[in-house]
């Protein structure tokens, strides 16, 4: 049996778009280069690629429960969401679950998907752009209302308003001023680790459950077989559900999108390179950046390597980033078919 493990990095290119919101575009600051540097979190990288993986498959995430609680002054507090922690679900098979619920033995699973934040290749191949934008609808005074109220909320009638703009000198616009929005442009890298172990295994440890009772006898039923893998007896997804999750997954990975809060600001994020090993270094060294020394001022250059034994793929849009690469046109078709190759070669059903 070969390594059990798949690791991935894909290289994207963003353009004056935003992908991850905190008061705009999420940045943290790089000390060693002083300056402000875009990203993704991981769970959005996950969801994104959760969410596409689901859209192949033709089915809908697993249903959550959010509980409220009505607190003794009355407010309305937070409870803990629960999971159905069901691994027939594809997206709880393939992204873990936890539920301590009152009463119960709490239940976890550890996603098989370990994934990356979308992070800049270098931080001196990213850039973040700030702006103000405008709701502007003052072209058509007569059709947008502009209502005046006072400090204690009371409405103005119309001689009240005329009254306050001729004492204060000012008029009213129908224009509202969006301040400090911030963009992400450059390239980006994201890496995802797959844990093929655990990928279709669920653990029968009756120490720490990864499943009730009850759920584990609905799997049997529905022909999951017990076996054993690195970490002791578990219960195996069967083989034609295993292929489709497979198919799914590979396509998924490879071609997920960050689409949320992109109305104003929807950038391609065309992927340029895909590399995958089962050598985590490698995968590191494959799609790399290097600081140039040909300038006094610090200047970084991507670096795609096809020398350092990973399978890697670059596709046609890599040619205008990067130098020296020469992409093809089924390149992530390539690197799908690669993927779903190795996850069909582990043998999931006789690990031990």
């Amino acid at each position: 049996m070969g390594a059990p493990f798949i690791y991935l990095r894909g290289l994207r290119h963003a353009e004056h778009t935003v992908f991850c919101v905190q008061e705009g575009q999420k940045t943290y600051y790089d000390s060693q280069f002083g300056k402000y540097v875009p990203y993704s979190s991981g769970q959005q990288v996950k969801r994104s690629a959760l969410d596409s993986i689901l859209e192949i498959l033709g089915e809908q995430q697993a249903p959550i429960t959010f509980n409220k609680i009505i607190k003794e002054k009355g407010g309305l507090g937070e409870g803990e969401p629960w999971s159905p922690c069901d691994p027939k679900y594809t997206d709880q098979l393939l992204g873990g679950w936890m539920r301590a619920q009152a009463g119960e033995t709490p239940v976890k699973r550890r996603s098989p998907l370990s994934i990356s934040a979308m992070r800049a290749l270098h931080p001196l191949l990213s850039s973040v752009a700030r702006e103000n934008l405008t709701f502007d609808r003052s072209s058509n005074p007569d059709i947008h209302p502009v209502k005046v109220r006072d400090a204690n909320g009371k409405e103005l009638s119309e001689a009240e308003i005329n009254k306050f703009l001729k004492d204060k000198k000012i008029s009213l616009t129908r224009r509202n001023f969006i301040q400090d929005n911030t963009r992400a442009t450059g390239l980006f890298v994201y890496d995802i680790a797959i844990d093929m172990r655990t990928l279709f295994s669920v653990s029968l440890n009756k120490y720490e459950r990864e499943i009730t009772d009850d759920i584990g006898k609905e799997l049997r039923d529905n022909g999951w077989k017990e076996s054993k893998n690195a970490f002791g007896s578990c219960l195996i997804c069967p083989k034609k559900k295993r292929n489709e999750i497979i198919n799914a997954l590979a396509k998924g990975i490879i071609n997920w999108r960050i689409t949320s809060n992109q109305s104003r600001t929807f950038s391609l994020m065309e992927t340029l390179a895909i590399t995958i090993s089962d050598n985590a270094n490698k995968v590191a060294s494959a799609i790399r950046a290097k600081l140039s020394e040909e300038t006094e001022k610090s200047r970084a250059i991507p670096i795609i390597d096809d020398t350092v034994g990973t399978d890697l793929f670059i596709a046609l849009p890599c040619d205008g980033y990067i130098q020296g690469v020469h992409g093809t046109a089924n390149a992530l078709d390539d690197a799908e078919n690669r993927l779903k190759e190795m996850l069909l070669a582990f043998d999931y059903e006789k690990q031990a």
